[in-house]
């Protein structure tokens, strides 16, 4: 089973500028997760867009990096069916003319 989130969009604060660090942005982030499905792991798509958003505003994080990898290490604490994950946090208007972002993927092995 896969499931998406896209185009989660909220403010928070991250960034390493000052201005970024006193004033929240809108972000976008996306998600797509590979799981194995059954009655008893189905994968909530409210419970985690809600761990994310609040993962990114208690945090604060100082970089996309940081942030791409302590929503990954989130995510598969509470979601351990996960066998694939995809992320990405876009900031649409940090910059006048584009969208910026940066994204990852990592692949789990099954729990013994």
């Amino acid at each position: 089973m896969r499931i998406h989130i896209q185009s989660l969009r909220f403010d928070t604060i991250i960034g390493l500028l000052e201005f970024e660090r006193e004033q929240e942005q809108t972000i976008l982030v996306d998600l797509e997760a590979e799981y194995i499905y059954d009655k008893q792991t189905f994968i909530n798509y409210a419970d985690l867009a809600a761990l994310i958003k609040t993962d990114l505003k208690k945090e604060r994080y100082m970089l996309l990096e940081e942030a791409l990898s302590g929503l990954k290490k989130k995510i598969i604490e509470a979601y351990p069916a996960i066998r694939e994950l995809k992320l990405k946090i876009a900031k649409p208007d940090i910059l006048e003319d584009c969208t910026v972002a940066l994204s990852d993927s990592w692949k789990f092995s099954p729990a013994l």
